[in-house]
C-alpha cells in the first residue's frame, strides 16, 4: 500500500471528481473548502488533503488555475472589456484580477490579449483544445510564496528576525 487513500480509495476519487467537475463547471463561483466537502460527502480536513494528493494541487489552486484559464480564452477570443472578463470569471475586484494574473502568467491581461490578437492569423489550423492545454497556468507555486520569494531576490539582506525587532 502507498498510504495514499485518496488514489486507493475508488469512492473517494469519486466523491473528489464530483468536486472538481463542480468548480469546473462553475468557477466563477466561491468554493471555499466546506462547500467543497459538503459536495463530496467528507470532511474539510479530509477533502483538503486527499484533494490534494489525489491532483496534486489544493483546491483553491486549482480554482485559480481554472478561473485564470477561462479569462484568458475570453480575452484571446472576445473582445470584451477586462473589468467584465475579470468579474464573468470570478474576481471580486479587478485588481485582485489583473495581480493574480500577472504573478501566474507572467503578462497583465491587456498584453495577453494584444499577442493573442497579433497571433491568431497564425492558430487558425489548430485545434482549440490544443491552444487550450498550451495556454493552462502552471500553478506549482502558491502566488503568495511566489510573491515572497521575489521579494527575496529584491532585498535579501531583510529577514524575518529583522522585521520582528
Amino acid at each position: 500500500m502507498s498510504g495514499d487513500p485518496a488514489l486507493e480509495d475508488p469512492d473517494l476519487l469519486r466523491r473528489l471528481l464530483r468536486a472538481k467537475d463542480r468548480m469546473d463547471a462553475a468557477s466563477h463561483e466561491a468554493w471555499p473548502v466546506p462547500r467543497l466537502a459538503e459536495v463530496s460527502g467528507v470532511s474539510e480536513a479530509h477533502f483538503a488533503r486527499c484533494f490534494k494528493q489525489a491532483f496534486g494541487v489544493p483546491p483553491h489552486r486549482y480554482l485559480l488555475t481554472r478561473r485564470i484559464e477561462r479569462a484568458t480564452a475570453l480575452l484571446r477570443d472576445t473582445g470584451q472589456p477586462i473589468t467584465d472578463i475579470a468579474f464573468q470569471t470570478g474576481w471580486g475586484s479587478l485588481g485582485t484580477f489583473g495581480r493574480t494574473f500577472r504573478d501566474i502568467t507572467g503578462e497583465s491581461p491587456g498584453e495577453v490579449r494584444a499577442r493573442a490578437q497579433a497571433a491568431a492569423h497564425q492558430l487558425d489550423r489548430v485545434p482549440a483544445c490544443i491552444v487550450s492545454a498550451a495556454n493552462r497556468p502552471d500553478l506549482t507555486t502558491a502566488v503568495s510564496e511566489k510573491r515572497r520569494r521575489e521579494a527575496d531576490a529584491i532585498n535579501p539582506t531583510c529577514n524575518n528576525q529583522e522585521i520582528q525587532r
